[in-house]
């Protein structure tokens, strides 16, 4: 059975590169990052790859590949905290969601949101995929509510076999490449089977579940097939 997985496409450049990425049969286009390597000389793909794309605690890659959806600066790069929680709110026209980030888990992935955050990255933008059938998710993170946005730079992902994906979870979307992470993240609202694939960083809270599910709970758009019904707008994220 092919499930629909968690998406998001890169723009280089002028051309627009649209990747599907398919859970459990993960089938998709190459990308403009498929000849570049940035973690060892493993063919992309590779357990070793994988294994080699995750970055030792207290220093981080965040290769640049693309123009930035907004003007933005790359997350530091060394001292990278690995250690203790971060709690971010999403302000959304629907109400606050909560998120606990875990640096101990993806402390790569936790600098680079909270390096995004600090910077306004996120501030009024909308989450433009809602999928409400055996995967359960809201994907937000593209200024450019297109699913091709992102920050001019990948992340490495933080991943083990054991990752699973219950109800609660924030977790990084990417392309179909490993290490191909940028902004955009999803949050799940029902349990939901994904490969292993996608970083986890972080927990939502039960009163932001609500909210989630309040925009779920209100379908998926006919026109085309992804946009929530409901306004799911983030006007602006907080720290602490």
């Amino acid at each position: 059975m092919v499930l629909p997985g968690i998406v998001w496409a890169v723009r280089v450049k002028k051309t627009v590169v649209v990747t599907s990425v398919l859970a459990l049969a993960l089938v998709g286009c190459a990308d403009a990052n498929q000849s570049a390597r940035p973690y060892g000389d493993q063919p992309v793909g590779t357990q070793a790859a994988r294994e080699q794309s995750v970055v030792t605690a207290g220093e981080c890659a965040y290769p640049a590949e693309s123009e930035p959806a907004r003007p933005v600066d790359p997350p530091s790069t060394t001292n990278v905290a690995n250690k203790g929680e971060v709690t971010a709110t999403l302000h959304m026209t629907a109400g606050d969601v909560t998120l606990t980030l875990d640096r101990a888990q993806a402390p790569c992935t936790v600098n680079s949101f909270v390096s995004l955050i600090e910077q306004g990255f996120y501030d009024d933008t909308v989450c433009h995929r809602l999928v409400d059938t055996r995967i359960f998710i809201l994907q937000c993170g593209d200024p450019t509510a297109t699913g091709t946005g992102g920050p001019g730079y990948t992340i490495p992902d933080e991943v083990t076999p054991e990752l699973t994906y219950p109800r609660g979870t924030l977790a990084m979307a990417k392309r179909q490449q490993p290490n191909t992470g940028g902004s955009q993240f999803f949050l799940v609202w029902d349990d939901t089977d994904l490969p292993p694939e996608y970083t986890v960083f972080g927990a939502i809270d039960d009163a932001g579940l609500d909210v989630i599910g309040g925009i779920a709970a209100q379908g998926v758009d006919a026109a085309d097939g992804m946009s929530p019904i409901a306004e799911a707008k983030i006007t602006s994220v907080s720290l602490g």
